[in-house]
């Protein structure tokens, strides 16, 4: 009667997903840069179309292992000369279609079902693109590369965050062009780049703009910097999101007994549920986390804060949703019920329409991670 007690006891067990199933996941991306997702094969024919000779290699392979190293280096520099590379064949607007349907197509492929990807139209213009050209194209290619996927049986429905350079001087232009454009694939507004020396409020015009117009916006912010920025995006800003924010655990304090006491800042952010879009190996290669099992978002998950995962660059970081959530299960032992928490966090957080939101939780997340967790029950039995 033990042994089968036991045994039924141990059906209802927590089960660590496959990587098959992690695969097959529902998954919602927040956090990914255009910029940073090329396949190292469309990089080596854009080069060639437009005739760049920068690349340290025109072998596809080695190509992406040279730009995975790059970003592993510890080198600013080396980091910031691979994006030198992404951006110089991303200049026509067929480029621009081909890199936004890729993007569509590849992650789709990977299970995601709502993505939004953010670019700098700025960086865009050296071949004699307009701000307005650059994002037409890329919503086109958006359009393209989503029909390609259910053409392949996924769906994945994609929307475009406008992003600024925060070292530059063109926010408000850029947030003026997010507005024109948001009923026509853009939902909303970012500032990257540097945190240091550039603060969110050199920006202050733009965002005040957004909000007089309803938009939304999010704000890198507390990745390499600190309190000061996350503090800044929120309270003289006004951010939706936080960009990174993984050193918000530098306003919570752990004791040797394991409580835990929420600063001021930490507290707020958690009481609001501003969403977290955290990026688990972008921040060790930046040096935010020392590896997975030590990253925050265990810590933040914990406690319940509204934690998203990412992707950030991926082909900087070699990685996928995926394998984002690969190496959390692996940390962390998370199940499939924490990475439909972690979906759903992201869904509710998304910039799209309230009804919409809820119509993909509820028909289309929650319904695929049952399908998941109920596989077990139609295994092989004893």
């Amino acid at each position: 009667m033990e042994k089968q007690i036991s045994a039924i006891a141990g059906t209802t067990a927590p089960r660590i997903p496959t990587a098959e199933q992690i695969a097959r996941a529902p998954k919602v991306l927040l956090h990914d840069h255009l910029d940073g997702g090329l396949r190292p094969e469309t990089i080596v024919e854009l080069a060639a179309d437009c005739g760049y000779r920068g690349l340290p290699t025109t072998d596809p392979k080695e190509l992406g292992e040279w730009f995975r190293e790059a970003a592993d280096s510890g080198s600013l520099e080396r980091y910031l000369e691979t994006f030198a590379h992404t951006c110089a064949v991303m200049q026509t607007r067929a480029a621009l279609v081909r890199v936004a349907a890729d993007c569509a197509e590849d992650l789709a492929a990977d299970g995601v079902v709502y993505a939004e990807v953010r670019y700098a139209p700025e960086q865009h213009l050296e071949a004699g693109l307009s701000l307005d050209e650059v994002v037409e194209a890329v919503n086109e290619g958006f359009r393209l590369g989503e029909a390609n996927a259910r053409a392949r049986g996924h769906r994945i429905r994609v929307g475009t965050l406008l992003t600024a350079m925060r070292h530059a001087a063109r926010s408000q232009e850029i947030a003026e062009l997010a507005n024109r454009h948001r009923d026509r694939g853009v939902v909303g507004f970012d500032i990257a780049g540097a945190e240091a020396g550039h603060p969110p409020t050199r920006h202050q015009a733009a965002f005040d703009y957004l909000k007089g117009e309803n938009n939304h916006f999010t704000i890198h912010a507390g990745e390499a910097f600190g309190l000061p920025s996350i503090w800044e995006a929120l309270q003289c800003c006004g951010a939706d999101r936080l960009g990174h924010g993984v050193r918000i655990v530098d306003d919570i304090a752990v004791g040797a007994d394991g409580r835990v006491e929420l600063g001021r800042l930490a507290a707020y952010v958690r009481d609001k549920r501003i969403p977290l879009e955290m990026c688990p190996t972008s921040n060790l290669q930046t040096g935010a986390a020392s590896s997975y099992a030590e990253h925050p978002l265990g810590l933040l998950a914990r406690l319940k804060f509204r934690v998203t995962v990412n992707t950030d660059n991926r082909l900087m970081s070699g990685t996928s949703m995926s394998r984002e959530f690969g190496h959390l299960v692996e940390a962390f032992g998370y199940t499939l019920a924490d990475l439909e928490w972690f979906t759903v966090n992201a869904m509710k957080s998304a910039f799209l329409p309230f009804d919409e939101r809820l119509a993909m939780i509820n028909d289309v997340i929650k319904p695929g991670y049952a399908e998941l967790k109920a596989e077990w029950l139609f295994g092989p039995r004893a």
